[in-house]
């Protein structure tokens, strides 16, 4: 009778030796024709087929046949047109669904307008202007902090001076 350790290196000689376990592709049929390459429509097909596709999502085989005689491709090739841009199509209204929901969840905090209209009153002028807070304000204004503050303009020249020509 074999000893059990005399019994495994049987096993392993086995598994060392015979590798078809190894190949799960190995009852496989190798395949009888090579994929066709990726087709490169140009950009007449590209905007034909987009134009239709705008108005009609899907083509009977008779829009099909016409669609694919004008513009010179495979019926195989107008099928997997429409197909990959009506998934691209779902693909996109579900990203534009994730972008308004994350849209409403930010909508009770303040908005980017409201929050530059409360800095507005940065940027008015003060009524009387004080040296020390001119200079502090050019200084900011300087840095980039806020918009340069200058001195309110001339007053105008009095009614008075202004009589009429005789």
């Amino acid at each position: 009778m074999s000893s059990p350790s005399s019994l495994i290196e049987i096993v392993l000689v086995y598994f060392v030796t015979d590798k078809s376990h190894l190949d799960i592709f190995s009852n496989r049929p190798q395949p009888k024709k090579k994929r066709k390459s990726r087709t490169a429509f140009t950009n007449h097909q590209i905007f034909e087929l987009e134009k239709r596709f705008l108005y009609q999502k899907y083509l009977s085989p008779a829009d099909r046949d016409e669609i694919a005689a004008s513009l010179g491709l495979s019926n195989a090739q107008v099928i997997t047109w429409f197909q990959n841009r009506r998934a691209k199509q779902k693909r996109d209204i579900e990203e534009l669904k994730k972008d308004f929901e994350s849209v409403k969840v930010f909508s009770g905090h303040k908005s980017f307008l409201e929050n530059v209209n409360d800095l507005s009153i940065l940027k008015k002028k003060p009524l009387h202007p004080d040296a020390a807070v001119m200079g502090g304000l050019a200084a900011a204004a300087a840095a980039g902090m806020m918009p340069v503050v200058t001195a309110p303009p001339p007053p105008p020249p009095p009614l008075s001076n202004l009589s009429p020509q005789k």
